[in-house]
């Protein structure tokens, strides 16, 4: 007796916690059906540093060389860094102060230095940290130490700045990240990180700048207004639907596109998801799954999201909305990702398969399921193959 009310008990309180771990669990998560899937290289892990650009963009450039030869590679990012650090303090020295200085860039920061310094495998270099006693990238004492010296330059008051300056700085790059190599071998050869790149068999000439605002005209290049876009390249500017087409086309035709936006937004969660939920017009949702988000904070939001967002309506895109958060500063240039895929929810809501560099973070390794609308909506701009474009956008702004 005394052994089967025993186990009656345990049976009851395992009934319990069955119960309340049922309660607790989310009502309908997302079940992804993947569309369409382009190969890529490996999840890599940014960690403590401000370079999600050179992360997303040189995983872009690995995608693009993996579609061409089936050749896997893993490019160094602290090569670009080390490059792209020193041009930024250049330009901000000779505007006298008058620019920004950061550990941030841009995706074109990328291609130009490719097109001009070449690159290196990551094994060429130490690995990310190491110089520093770290497993993983900490900019914290780096920048730390790298703004006050580019400021001290540029702020100088005095009638003529000697060169000399450049070598202390390019000391510090080294002396954190790693001197770049003039030589190195690789696979049983040896390079140059020009040929190096060469041999990469890309045309850095095929790669170009998408965005979508009303205040230049369409089917025209203009530099996209943020600071992180200190080297001024131009943008081919796109109505919002033709945007969304040239992201869809890449896709569905192998391409993967190097994004960069906003994930500042309530929508957008660290488990891995992110949708352009409705957070302004709450009215008649009294009682819902809805309407207790909407009174959540913003941490509680992130945390509950994945319980709605299958059932949650979404926000539609449109190009006036975009131009009104850009103009106001809600539309932010937050983070580079790489689009590689397609998938489609339960309920049919389309995503787009994005790697992020935080590592295999999320409940789905590092990938991030993000809503076609967050992404049209969210864009700040994105490179792609130019070949990537259909062919009636590209005869539109003359590209062949």
């Amino acid at each position: 007796m005394k052994k089967a009310f025993a186990l009656m008990t345990a049976l009851a309180v395992a009934g319990c916690v069955c119960a309340q771990e049922k309660k607790d669990e989310p009502k309908e998560k997302p079940i992804f059906t993947v569309v369409k899937e382009i190969p890529i290289t490996s999840v890599k892990d940014q960690a403590h540093s401000g370079t999600c650009w050179n992360y997303s963009t040189l995983s872009f450039f690995e995608a693009e060389i993996l579609k061409k030869s089936g050749k896997t590679y893993d490019l160094c990012e602290m090569f670009v860094c080390n490059k792209n650090y020193m041009d930024r303090a250049v330009v901000k020295v000779r505007m006298h102060g008058d620019a920004q200085f950061s550990q941030g860039g841009s995706a074109y920061d990328v291609l130009y230095v490719l097109k001009n310094y070449g690159i290196c495998p990551e094994e060429a270099m130490p690995l990310p940290g190491t110089m520093y006693g770290d497993t993983l990238n900490n900019f914290n004492e780096f920048f730390s130490v790298l703004e006050p010296y580019v400021d001290a330059v540029a702020k100088s008051t005095a009638k003529t700045i000697s060169p000399t300056w450049k070598n202390g700085f390019q000391g510090i790059l080294d002396s954190y990240l790693g001197k770049c190599p003039e030589e190195f071998n690789y696979e049983g050869k040896k390079y140059t990180p020009k040929s190096f790149a060469a041999s990469l068999g890309l045309d850095w000439n095929d790669y170009i700048s998408i965005t979508s605002y009303t205040h230049h005209p369409f089917y025209e290049q203009f530099p996209v207004e943020v600071q992180d876009n200190w080297r001024q390249p131009g943008s081919w500017n796109l109505p919002m639907e033709e945007m969304a087409r040239v992201i869809d086309n890449a896709v569905m035709n192998g391409y993967t596109v190097a994004w960069g936006g906003d994930v500042s937004e309530d929508g957008f969660t660290r488990q891995g998801l992110a949708v352009l939920i409705d957070t302004k017009k709450p009215e008649g949702l009294e009682g819902s799954d809805m309407a207790r988000w909407l009174k959540l904070t913003a941490s509680e939001k992130k945390s509950k999201i994945s319980e709605i967002a299958v059932n949650a309506k979404e926000m539609t895109p449109s190009q006036e909305q975009r131009q009104k958060e850009f103009d106001n500063w809600e539309l932010t240039d937050d983070h580079g990702m790489l689009i590689y895929g397609i998938a489609k929810d339960q309920n049919g809501r389309k995503y787009y398969m994005v790697k992020n560099s935080w590592g295999k973070a999320g409940e789905y390794n590092g990938t991030w399921y993000m809503s076609e609308n967050f992404i049209v909506a969210k864009a700040m701009d994105f490179l792609v193959n130019k070949n990537a474009l259909p062919k009636d956008i590209a005869k539109k702004i003359g590209i062949k």
